[in-house]
């Protein structure tokens, strides 16, 4: 069974970027790959969507500020993170869609 490891999380300022990625223990070029994140004391919430083809989907509320791409080759999917804000924090998780496949997830803390 394929596995994801997410890294690149991090304490930021307000207004600070970052760029987390999900790596694939084999091929996922075929596979649609989904970002999510959970603040605390609330539930998961998806942030979006890499397709196997066509363009990615961002929920509105991050929409214009972040951004997801693919690397098949490197059997990758990153989620670029800009003009993050304290509700940005969050512990942030990929997952193949439908299945119970997910990383073990990296932490995102945005503070002044």
């Amino acid at each position: 069974q394929v596995q994801l490891v997410e890294s690149g999380g991090g304490l930021v300022q307000p207004g600070s970027s970052l760029k987390l990625s999900c790596i694939a223990s084999e091929d996922i070029s075929r596979e649609a790959v989904a970002w999510y994140r959970q603040a605390p004391g609330k539930q998961r919430e998806l942030v979006g969507t890499s397709f196997a083809a066509g363009s990615p989907n961002l929920v509105d509320s991050v929409k214009g500020r972040f951004a997801i791409s693919r690397y098949n080759s490197a059997n990758a999917v990153y989620l670029q993170m800009t003009s993050l804000k304290p509700d940005d924090t969050a512990v942030y998780y990929c997952n193949i869609p439908f299945t119970d496949i997910w990383g073990q997830g990296t932490q995102v803390t945005v503070s002044s």
